[in-house]
């Protein structure tokens, strides 16, 4: 019987979407603009380091971290892609309105809460981030539908909060590995 010995890919992915959505909910909340350094994280931190992830966890056989890591590294990476592209005046590519980008967030929020129904069945932590993702993408379409920049600050705190938990996630499973026992709850 062979088992498969590679490492944990589930850190790596966490740390990417953790960082990322940190880095671009300060910049919901009202804290900092939107620049380079929200688009670079997002196309190789977000984006590229949670698709490896995704890729590694098929290799496991886990079907939950496949899908997660990958479908959220390639949204990181369209994000991107829908705020660049006007710019570089790709097809004529025309910025998104703010009904569009509504939808692609909602969307992305009914996703996530079919993932997050998923975490019903994981630890705490993984219910914390997939609940508070599903939230922020709810709110964040509701900012885009509205206009309002109330709901958006919210949405940036939540997002805030969302990433925060999936950092702890990642360094609860380095640390917990490294030390051979739960160091820090994952619940």
């Amino acid at each position: 019987m062979s088992t498969n010995a590679t490492a944990n890919p589930a850190p790596l992915g966490l740390i990417g979407f953790g960082m990322t959505t940190v880095l671009l909910n300060i910049h919901n909340s009202g804290i900092t603009e939107l620049d380079t350094t929200v688009m670079g994280m997002g196309i190789f931190v977000g984006g590229l380091a949670q698709v490896i992830a995704g890729i590694m966890e098929s290799g496991k056989g886990n079907t939950f971290g496949f899908t997660a890591f990958t479908s959220y590294g390639f949204f990181w990476m369209s994000l991107v892609a829908i705020w660049i592209m006007p710019s570089m005046g790709l097809d004529k590519a025309q910025a998104p309105t703010a009904a569009s980008m509504g939808y692609y967030l909602m969307f992305w929020g009914i996703y996530t809460f079919g993932m997050f129904i998923a975490t019903l069945k994981k630890n705490r932590i993984s219910q914390t981030v997939f609940g508070g993702l599903t939230l922020l993408f709810f709110l964040l379409a509701a900012a885009d539908f509205s206009g309002s920049v109330t709901v958006k600050h919210i949405a940036g705190y939540v997002g805030i909060f969302t990433g925060l938990a999936a950092i702890y996630d990642s360094m609860g499973q380095v640390i917990n590995e490294t030390y051979g026992k739960e160091v820090l709850p994952l619940g």
